[in-house]
């Protein structure tokens, strides 16, 4: 239950039936109830971090042919990106070359000059691996036994293209991020939730989302990550919500509502959020005595629902407070406790 009341320094206000009537005053009792809460907050469609992939070639190299020549284009795993030409590429499969045929030569000789010549092939082998060059271009080297001028990096997983940093005939250096392709079978949802709402987040708990650019299509994720820093300015830290998007319809950058279902609160009291009255300095509520008088009290608030809102001291059970034209009531108390203060001035 709540604390004792305070009462406020504004006059109380007495209204006739007929007069609270005539400006929409009606009235509730304080409740004592189990308050199932919500929180809200707005969020925004982010990529899924873990499946952003960067594709840097490892060596230097003159871009000879760009397969993917625009952003946002869609590629599968294993589809190629561009064909490079680079003197390293051309050496590394001379020697491939090389060590093929000698390792043929040998390969009637003694046990040791064999196995020398195996493993000069498969070190060459790798150094082209090592090189993101995928197995069919190597085994078409050997196949064929002929050096090729370029060969051609594909694409390590599936997604979009969300950015295209070469051109044809550009010139790359080793390392340089010449695309980043995005999985978007997975999104994320980033939401800022209040200093006061923390306590009700936990991993893994199931919350609805609705999206502006998909009106009526509530859609259902899970919470897989609260951040460990609060915003000192805002007094809020960032909720991650994890949710498929296997038909695509959710793009980065959407704006969303996070809706958190709070766990079930202990019997507390509660009054209609519209009888409750924030001037910016104070929290108030209009109390009817035994006398019919309506008298304001300060209240201080706990958590809330869409309709009601938990009273954390300031009433008693068996209150009935002011539930609707509670601003009409709080000015006419401003007006008598104006009045009355001038009671003792001259004329």
């Amino acid at each position: 239950g709540g604390g004792g009341p305070a009462v406020s320094k504004a006059s109380p206000v007495t209204l006739s039936a007929d007069a609270a009537r005539r400006i929409g005053v009606t009235f509730a009792p304080v409740l004592s109830e189990s308050l199932a809460g919500e929180v809200r907050t707005v969020g925004m469609v982010v990529y899924d971090e873990t499946r952003v992939t960067t594709i840097a070639p490892k060596l230097d190299g003159w871009i000879e042919r760009l397969d993917v020549n625009i952003s946002g284009a869609p590629v599968r795993r294993g589809a190629p990106l561009f064909a490079i030409y680079s003197p390293m590429l051309v050496t590394a499969q001379e020697e491939l070359l090389l060590a093929r045929r000698l390792a043929r030569e040998v390969a009637a000789g003694t046990p040791d000059a064999a196995r020398g010549a195996t493993e000069l092939v498969e070190s060459a082998r790798r150094r082209l691996a090592y090189w993101d060059i995928p197995a069919e271009e190597i085994a078409e080297l050997e196949r064929s036994g002929e050096v090729r001028k370029t060969l051609t990096l594909r694409a390590p997983s599936s997604g979009i293209v969300i950015e295209k940093n070469v051109l044809q005939g550009q010139r790359i250096m080793a390392g340089d991020p010449v695309f980043r392709i995005a999985d978007l079978s997975v999104v994320w949802i980033e939401g800022e939730v209040f200093e006061r709402d923390l306590s009700s987040m936990r991993l893994g708990q199931m919350v609805t989302v609705e999206f502006q650019a998909l009106a009526g299509a509530a859609r259902r994720g899970r919470i897989t990550y609260i951040y460990p820093t609060l915003n000192a300015e805002t007094r809020t830290a960032r909720i991650r919500v994890q949710m498929p998007n296997g038909d695509g319809t959710l793009k980065p950058g959407m704006y969303a509502t996070i809706r958190v279902a709070t766990q079930m609160a202990a019997l507390s009291l509660t009054v209609p959020r519209s009888a409750v009255l924030a001037t910016g300095k104070r929290t108030l509520l209009f109390i009817k005595d035994a006398a019919g008088r309506l008298v304001p009290r300060d209240v201080v608030l706990g958590r809330a629902s869409d309709s009601r809102v938990e009273i954390a001291s300031g009433v008693v059970p068996g209150d009935t407070v002011v539930a609707s034209a509670t601003f009409l009531v709080d000015a006419e108390s401003n007006l008598g406790s104006a009045l009355g203060g001038m009671g003792n001035m001259p004329g």
